[in-house]
Parts: structure tokens; C-alpha cells; sequence
């Protein structure tokens, strides 16, 4: 069961917001059934182009996507143990603000109320303990380079969907009336510690922690034990990089032990996000951990396994995302991480079926197919089911570069023998409309100058690997192929130039890569007590 309200008057303090010329905003409150405002609820709002965002309701139950554009979309919210509402498709047109009011209600049916019922922070004990971390230099040196790479690079996306751009990061003009009349109340009564909460949390909620400073100081200094004050001035202290005034902050709130759990839950979660920027990546992961158990949300697990697969320990993220994926199965991003955690663990197969499972949840997100189309790009025979999901991807978004690269590297290795042209034309036509859409898209001309080259069209192989360059310099697989090809014309003075230009891009992308390696603490953990640390196969 769940009840919406729908109207135009939008609620208390978001009231006056303008937005953005030609973009809308969709706002409201997400409560429990006797009326009470419910924090840290994913709220999922999904486009009728099959677009989707995520954001999470405040301390005060409220929510807010902005700078959409106009269009037809559907809103729905959930929490562990509340249940579910939604509500579309609704109709937003430019300039519009609207809000609509979700109520999560736990009567249900039989089948939602064991969906909806509340369950231990984890049900059933971890099998796994973080307990130290250790140099990451002790992973086998250059070797292996190739998939040693895209382990780190996909764990690192990974970690990027839980901190990419949303629809509450785009600026809000300050020029609100209600933002200027709340600045001048705090200006005309500097001691009135209502006047600086109110203007401190709406300038904290609009992405303007800058502003929201001195007025959440003023009001922390008037009444050092409001929690709300010292949580928004926590966060301020994070989003302007003051992390180890944030982290203070967020400690001397957890050591008064008065905190609800959910209170407690959101202030170790951003405990997490500032430790983790301070180098402390063993408190973050434990603290992301407690965040997760006192209140078992989409984003507190899916935070807590991008930590632990960052840090390579890909058993206990493969765990914790499993877990995540059974609380919350609707998860596209919580998929993804799994995928990418079988990944990193060696198993193919297992990484291949969770990403196809992540593109049928929302055959309109593109991400699940970018993970799939660069696992491809390192596996010798991707799956079927991989190749099918990589020709939804084009079908469904024919202008998106990426798509029709992936989807023509995919037809390549689907190729029965060297001899097998049955879809040559079809692949050479996708890439040229690949690097058409995005002249940047070095590997595009990469692709292309393979396939030119395994059809011993050599010129245009050359012009294809000479963009591949043009785009990116140091793709050393271009220099190394491009040297391959004047050597096969005869040209070896070009040859040997380009084969130095491959070995100092190789030697600069290792460097590269072990410096950032070197950056990233491994996890050392026990596992059924047994200690072991990730493997970096």
C-alpha cells in the first residue's frame, strides 16, 4: 500500500526555488503511514526515455530532482521496512516546479509484506572481518598489465556511480526570494539561532556549502547539541574539502550517544566518505559497515561493498553486494558492482550474467552496458547473452557513440575464423558512425584500423590508427599497430619511430598505473577465519 499527494504548491523552505530556464523540478516529502517525514529513502525518478536518477530524502523526509527537462516521468520511493510508493507517469513542462508527496505504508499484501518487512541490518552475520591494510605495490609489478587495468578501472567506475553527477548537483540561482529573505532575517538577528539553522540548511540543500558556512557555524555555536545543525555543518565541512574539521564534527556527534539509529547511520556514512578522503580507508570501510547495519539502504550498502571492491577485497564485496542485491533487487547500480566484483575475483561468467541482469532491470541506463562492452574488450569470446545485451544497447541509443563501438567490437569477436566477412560492413559502418558522433572516441579509430588492417586495406588502416594517435597520444596499442602496418609497406624508418613512441607510452601508462595502484591501501581481511587478502590476478 502507498498513498501519493500530488500538487503545485511546493513545501516549506523549497518553496521559492527558481530554476534553471527550460528545466523543471520535481520535489516532495517521502512519510511513513502515521505521517512521518522518513529519512534517508531512495527516491528513483525514470524518464520516458528510460533515463533514470537516484536521490535520497533529507532529515526531513524531503526530495528534490531539478533542472529536468520537459517530458513524461515516473517517481517512486523506498525504504527498508516502510515499503514502497509510486506514482506516474506525471507531466513536466519547462519552468514547471511540482511536487508529489510519497507515503510508504507497511500494510500490504502477503507477498509485499515480505518484501516490505523490517529485517536485521544484516541477515545473516558477515563472513568476513576488515582488519588492516597493507601496501598494494605487492601485486605483480607490470604483469598482467591488460587485466590487472580493467580490474582497477572498472572498480573505480564502480565507486563513480555512487558519487556521480545527479540531478541535486546543478546550482540554484541565488537570487530565491525566499533565500533572500532568509539571509536578511539572519543578518537583522545574528544571535537567533532559527534564523541561521533555516538559512544554513537551505543553502546546505542547494548545493551552496560556501554560503551555508557561517551561518551553520553561528548556529552550532548558539546550540552546540542540535543534531541537524552540526550533521549540515558536517557536510558543508566535507563538500568544501574541510575533511578533518567534518570528520571531528561527525565524532563528537557519535560520542554523545543520544543519536537515533538512523541519525547514527547517516552520520557514520559521511564519517566514511571524510576518513576516506583523509588516507583512512580502514575507518571509512568500518564505518560504512555501521552505517549499513543500522539502516540497511540501497546507498549505505552499495557505498559499503564500492569500498571494500576499491580496496580489492572482492570476496567481502562480492558478499555485501549479494546481499545488497537481495534487499534490494530493483538496484541497477547494486548489479553492476557484483558484475564487477566477479570481475575483479576472475570469474567471467559470473560477471557477464549479473551485468546482463543490471541491463534488464533498465534497458534505458546505459551503464551496465559501458561495464559490459569494456569487459568484452579483454575476454577472447564474450558470452551470447553479452552480445545480445550489446545490440539492445545500439538499438535502443543509435547516437551514442559508445554504443555502436561496443557493439561493433562485439560482432568482431563473434567472428567464426579470420575469413568470417559476413558483417564487415555492418561493423566498419557502425565505428565510422561511432567516431563520427564523437571525433574524440580514440578507440573507435583503434577498432577501425584493426579491421582495415585484417582486410589488408592498409592506407586506411594508417589514416584510422593516425586519428586513433591524433584523439590520444599515448594509446600505445595505436603506435604499436600503426608501426605493424608501415612495416608490412615497407616503410621502417616510420616504423621504428612509431615503435619508440609505443614503448614510451607503455613505459608512461605502467608508471601511471603503479603510481595510482600505489595511492589505494589494499584490505587485508579474514575469511571464515582464515586471513587471506584479494587476489590480483
Amino acid at each position: 500500500m502507498s498513498a501519493v499527494a500530488l500538487g503545485l504548491i511546493p513545501f516549506p523552505v523549497l518553496a521559492q526555488v527558481q530554476t534553471p530556464a527550460g528545466s523543471a523540478i520535481l520535489q516532495g516529502t517521502v512519510r511513513d503511514s502515521q505521517g512521518n517525514p522518513l529519512k534517508a529513502a531512495a527516491v528513483y525518478l525514470q524518464a520516458e526515455n528510460g533515463k533514470s536518477q537516484t536521490v535520497t530524502s533529507q532529515a526531513d523526509g524531503a526530495y528534490r530532482f531539478r533542472a529536468l527537462p520537459d517530458g513524461s516521468y515516473t517517481v517512486r520511493a523506498e525504504l527498508v521496512g516502510c515499503g514502497e510508493a509510486r506514482f506516474g507517469p506525471v507531466t513536466l513542462t519547462p519552468g514547471e516546479v511540482k511536487t508529489i508527496d510519497l507515503t510508504l505504508a507497511s500494510a500490504a499484501s502477503p507477498a509485499d509484506k515480505d518484501a516490505a518487512a523490517p529485517m536485521p541490518a544484516f541477515f545473516d552475520e558477515p563472513q568476513f572481518t576488515v582488519a588492516s591494510v597493507t601496501d598494494p605495490t605487492n601485486l605483480g609489478g607490470h604483469g598482467s598489465d591488460t587485466v590487472t587495468r580493467t580490474k582497477e578501472s572498472l572498480a573505480k567506475e564502480v565507486v563513480s556511480l555512487g558519487t556521480g553527477p545527479s540531478a541535486d548537483q546543478h546550482p540554484v540561482p541565488s537570487s530565491s526570494p525566499q533565500e533572500k529573505k532568509m539571509r536578511e532575517a539572519a543578518e537583522r538577528e545574528p544571535h537567533d539561532f532559527e534564523a541561521n539553522r533555516r538559512i544554513g540548511h537551505l543553502l546546505t540543500a542547494e548545493e551552496k556549502p560556501v554560503d551555508a558556512l557561517p551561518y551553520l557555524e553561528a548556529a552550532a555555536r548558539l546550540r552546540p547539541d542540535d543534531y541537524g545543525t552540526s550533521y549540515d555543518l558536517a557536510l558543508a565541512y566535507s563538500s568544501t574539502g574541510q575533511y578533518q574539521l567534518a570528520a571531528a564534527r561527525l565524532r563528537s556527534l557519535l560520542a554523545g550517544g543520544s543519536l537515533s539509529e538512523h541519525n547514527q547511520a547517516e552520520t557514520h556514512h559521511l564519517l566514511g566518505d571524510a576518513e576516506e578522503r583523509l588516507g583512512d580507508s580502514l575507518a571509512a570501510v568500518h564505518d560504512y559497515q555501521r552505517a549499513a547495519e543500522l539502516a540497511p539502504g540501497e546507498s549505505t550498502y552499495f557505498d559499503w561493498g564500492a569500498e571494500l571492491l576499491i580496496h580489492r577485497a572482492t570476496e567481502p564485496a562480492i558478499e555485501v553486494f549479494t546481499k545488497g542485491n537481495h534487499l534490494f533487487p530493483g538496484s541497477v547500480r547494486m548489479l553492476v558492482g557484483l558484475g564487477v566484483a566477479w570481475y575483479a575475483r576472475g570469474s567471467y561468467d559470473q560477471a557477464a550474467k549479473r551485468l546482463c541482469q543490471a541491463s534488464d532491470l533498465n534497458p534505458g541506463d546505459a551503464n551496465p552496458y559501458l561495464f559490459l562492452g569494456k569487459l568484452q574488450l579483454v575476454d577472447k569470446a564474450p558470452s551470447a547473452d553479452s552480445a545480445e545485451r550489446l545490440a539492445r544497447f545500439a538499438r535502443l541509443q543509435p547516437q551514442n557513440p559508445l554504443a555502436n563501438y561496443y557493439y561493433s567490437v562485439s560482432l568482431w569477436k563473434q567472428r567464426k575464423s579470420p575469413r568470417d566477412n559476413a558483417n564487415m560492413p555492418l561493423m566498419v559502418s557502425l565505428l565510422e558512425k561511432a567516431v563520427r558522433l564523437d571525433p574524440k572516441l580514440s578507440a573507435g579509430y583503434l577498432q577501425l584500423g584493426i579491421v582495415y588492417s585484417d582486410q589488408g586495406a592498409f592506407p586506411q588502416a594508417v589514416a584510422a590508427y593516425q586519428s586513433a594517435i591524433s584523439a590520444d597520444p599515448g594509446m600505445a596499442e595505436a603506435h604499436y599497430r600503426l608501426a605493424q602496418v608501415y612495416r608490412r609497406q615497407g616503410e621502417n624508418l616510420e616504423a621504428e619511430k612509431e615503435l619508440q613512441l609505443y614503448e614510451q607510452a607503455s613505459r608512461q601508462a605502467s608508471e601511471l598505473a603503479d603510481r595510482q595502484r600505489h595511492e589505494i591501501q589494499q584490505f587485508v581481511y579474514t575469511l571464515q577465519g582464515r586471513p587471506v587478502t584479494s587476489p590480483a590476478k
